[in-house]
């Protein structure tokens, strides 16, 4: 790994030929390097191939969720190559260059990319270069900031395809966080669904009201749900998930919990009720879309979806990428208040 080095204005010495030597080139990149502990260093970029982009990075986006997991060391050893990001640089538990929602300008490769604003699954780093077919452009209708958001509008569209919403439904999702809180927004879109957000934290309920749909604790969770998501990385959320499921409804497990072991409340009426309980994770498109779509039209079809900007209150957080080793530590900590943290590698918003 490189020497551990502060983030500089480093442009990279490229052309808008794919074919232009960049041997020289450096970038800044942030590396997890140790329990808790992150690191900002220098490091070379690789030649551009042809259709190859050069992107100067604008902003990107922490995964609360799944950053924590890698930051904290708990990632499993049997999980290590599923949970390779594309892009990533070194192996868990450390050190690792991981990361997956960012935006930014492409400024260098194929012409018809030249100065397009693009999301890729790539770690946090002021430069990089990616193939043009791993690029989803981010449309005129969707401000660059809000595009780090696609990586979970995609997850929240693949959860609705395992879970085959529909129109009227009675919709539950346990657990406000990012993921909760789109899934829940794309479930309020279906005409005539009823959709309620159940949270422990009632600062929660004012992201609800703004989203458009309904909010109550668990205390006070609606019951005879025909769908239930659950997204809150807990126990005690899945057996509320459970507990709002009406007879022969279906569950849809959205959390990662890493190297936990989770206790399901899977007694009682679980079995006479004829509850479904179904994993749905990003890495594969939905089963239900598979034959006609691939990774390319769903990425798009995600990013489409962002140009509400009512979304922007899913952004909670700002910080400059040279700020990010100490900022960090605050924004992973378990309990931490907040939603997505925005990493902005230019002037702040």
């Amino acid at each position: 790994m490189a020497e551990n080095h502060t983030a500089q204005d480093l442009k990279p010495a490229f052309s808008s030929s794919a074919s232009s030597s960049n041997a020289s080139a450096s970038a800044t990149a942030l590396w997890y390097v140790a329990p808790r502990e992150c690191a900002l260093n220098v490091e070379a970029l690789p030649e551009l191939a042809e259709q190859d982009c050069l992107i100067r990075t604008l902003w990107s986006g922490i995964s609360r969720g799944t950053e924590r997991l890698v930051w904290e060391g708990r990632v499993p050893v049997a999980e290590y190559e599923r949970m390779r990001a594309p892009f990533q640089q070194g192996a868990f538990p450390f050190p690792v260059k991981y990361g997956y929602c960012a935006v930014g300008i492409v400024d260098a490769g194929p012409a018809d990319l030249l100065g397009v604003t693009v999301f890729c699954l790539h770690p946090h780093q002021d430069w990089f270069v990616a193939p043009a077919k791993r690029l989803t452009r981010v449309p005129s209708s969707v401000p660059a900031r809000r595009a780090i958001l696609a990586a979970n509008m995609e997850t929240a569209l693949n959860a609705h395809w395992d879970a085959g919403s529909g129109p009227a439904d009675r919709i539950v999702v346990v657990g406000g966080g990012v993921i909760g809180l789109l899934v829940a927004w794309l479930a309020a879109r279906l005409p005539g669904a009823q959709v309620t957000l159940v949270d422990l934290d009632e600062s929660r309920q004012a992201v609800a009201n703004r989203l458009g749909f309904g909010f109550a604790r668990p205390d006070a969770a609606p019951q005879d749900a025909d769908i239930v998501f659950h997204a809150s990385a807990s126990a005690a959320g899945l057996a509320t998930a459970i507990g709002c499921a009406g007879p022969e409804a279906r569950i849809v497990e959205l959390s990662w919990y890493g190297e936990g072991a989770v206790a399901a409340p899977l007694g009682g009426a679980f079995h006479s009720r004829r509850l479904q309980l179904l994993s749905s994770q990003v890495g594969q498109v939905s089963s239900s879309r598979r034959a006609r779509w691939d990774y390319a039209r769903r990425s798009a079809a995600a990013m489409a979806l962002l140009a509400d900007d009512r979304l922007d209150a899913l952004i909670t957080d700002e910080i400059p990428f040279t700020d990010a080793p100490g900022r960090l530590p605050a924004l992973l900590a378990p309990g931490a208040a907040g939603l997505t943290a925005a990493i902005c590698y230019g002037e702040p918003s």
